[in-house]
């Protein structure tokens, strides 16, 4: 009698404890296939018989989306398997719908719905909501297709064709040359990959600014790499996300280009990071102002250099008048960022793949030392004709940037809805136009994994097949000179 009471108690303790356990994960499975459902109900439903034509694809959870699977994609030793998820699920389509950067979007991911994607008159330049917000909305990110046209031809000047890159080789030479002179110094290990940003970042400050200035640039080049997470976030402005700490950061680096462009003092700095908190970016932009205006009355000397802050200077709106000073900040922003993220992560990449490959290496030197046999011993400089003498070098640049895909998508937004093999984007949605996916396909690219610069001796690959620089109207205008660099 004694014995079967603790039976009995133990058996009606398990029993509850089965029934919570059912209860919990019947709670738990209705609530998960409720949650990754509102997406799909707030998205899709309210687009009626249009959404019988999406692609396939997952929207994630609410407001997420489905940045979680992404970010651990990318912080894995292999982030294809993002896309490669995709195609496993729904079948090697080449187009899906999903959920990213704050907005619904749909993913583009084959050669041919690419070129499409980027050629279609529909098709708009369009980064996330927070890229605009972090980057200014008068910046690249943020202006109309016309603007961007009309500014597009302006700031090409200084960095496109010929003569323009012939312009830069000595300062481009210059600045890498003691850069890696001075880290061959160091008797101590280093950051090679904050090095190389440093490097590429003093040649584009020289290129857009006309001057370079060690003392800050360090500090510049930290500042963006705090900045940068925050272009493709989720757009939160509370404490703790990626967005709100981006935003802080934007002022530290637009105090500290302000200080390296005009010379501001410390205490202005200190006053205009408080005025900030305050929101009173009115009064960093009237500081601006007055020292832009003493820049331009500098433009009468004729005999000096025009760099790119100077053409946008003598830019103008379609009805005659200046770009406004926030307008120009925005824009000096961006091609400040622009300018050197991409050439860095390429110079290391390349660096990386060709350690790791010695006989790469060595062919690569040997063209080097044969382009100096040949030089003449009055000349003392690369000259651009020597860079094109270069067979081997442009292909380790160009499987770098295809192996390493720094710029895994390209950023887009349809303006009216769009018909991609039958498939409906629909009119405000992302597009993602997966280069990642293009440059890493091994129909096009075998053995996509592996470093083989002799890949490129097939000129078939450029063109629709590698578009590490975008494509369509909107092509990346620094492509020749990121190479170069």
């Amino acid at each position: 009698m004694c014995t079967e009471r603790p039976t009995k108690r133990k058996k009606m303790v398990l029993e509850s404890l089965y029934s919570i356990v059912a209860v919990v994960a019947a709670t738990y499975a209705v609530l998960f296939g409720f949650l990754k459902k509102i997406n799909e109900w707030y998205y899709v439903t309210r687009l009626g018989k249009k959404q019988n034509t999406l692609p396939p694809g997952d929207m994630g959870w609410p407001f997420i989306g489905n940045l979680w699977s992404f970010f651990k994609a990318f912080n894995s030793q292999d982030p294809d398997t993002f896309v490669e998820n995709l195609i496993k699920r729904y079948g090697k389509t080449g187009i899906y719908r999903t959920h990213l950067f704050g907005g619904p979007g749909i993913i583009v991911c084959s050669p041919e719905l690419c070129r499409k994607a980027l050629a279609d008159e529909h098709v708009l330049f369009g980064y996330p909501s927070s890229a605009k917000q972090i980057a200014g909305k008068k910046s690249l990110y943020g202006i109309s297709t016309s603007e961007h046209r009309r500014l597009r031809k302006i700031a090409t000047n200084p960095i496109h064709g010929d003569e323009a890159l012939t312009s830069h080789i000595e300062d481009i030479e210059r600045i890498v040359t003691t850069s890696l002179e001075e880290l061959a110094t160091m008797n101590r290990p280093v950051n090679f990959f904050y090095e190389m940003k440093k490097i590429t970042f003093k040649v584009i400050a020289k290129i857009v600014l006309g001057s370079t200035q060690d003392s800050v640039i360090s500090t510049m080049v930290k500042c963006y790499s705090d900045l940068f997470p925050g272009i493709i976030s989720v757009p939160i402005n509370f404490p703790g996300f990626v967005f709100y700490r981006a935003l802080k950061v934007k002022l530290v680096y637009v105090i500290k280009l302000l200080i390296y462009v005009f010379r501001l003092t410390p205490t202005l700095t200190i006053l205009n990071f408080e005025l900030y908190i305050l929101q009173a970016r009115k009064t960093l932009l009237k500081i601006f102002k007055e020292k832009v205006k003493e820049r331009r009355a500098k433009t009468m000397e004729t005999d000096r250099k025009k760099e790119m802050i100077d053409f946008l200077m003598e830019a103008e709106y379609d009805n005659g008048e200046k770009l406004d000073d926030e307008h120009l900040f925005d824009l000096l922003l961006i091609f400040l960022f622009a300018g050197h993220e991409t050439a860095a992560h390429t110079a290391m990449w390349a660096t990386i793949y060709l350690h790791h490959h010695p006989e790469m290496l060595q062919k690569a030197k040997e063209e080097q030392e044969a382009v100096l046999k040949r030089r003449p011993s009055s000349q003392k400089g690369l000259t651009l004709a020597e860079i094109k003498q270069m067979e081997y070098l442009p292909k380790v640049i160009d499987e770098s940037m295809r192996r390493a895909n720094f710029a895994f998508t390209l950023f887009r937004r349809v303006e009216a809805d769009v018909n991609l093999n039958g498939y409906t984007i629909p009119k405000g949605w992302n597009v993602l136009v997966w280069s990642r996916a293009v440059h890493m396909d091994p129909d096009i690219y075998p053995n996509p994994k592996e470093f083989l610069p002799s890949r490129w001796e097939n000129p078939g690959l450029k063109g629709k097949n590698f578009i590490p620089f975008g494509g369509g109207s909107r092509i990346c205008p620094g492509s020749d000179l990121g190479k170069l660099e």
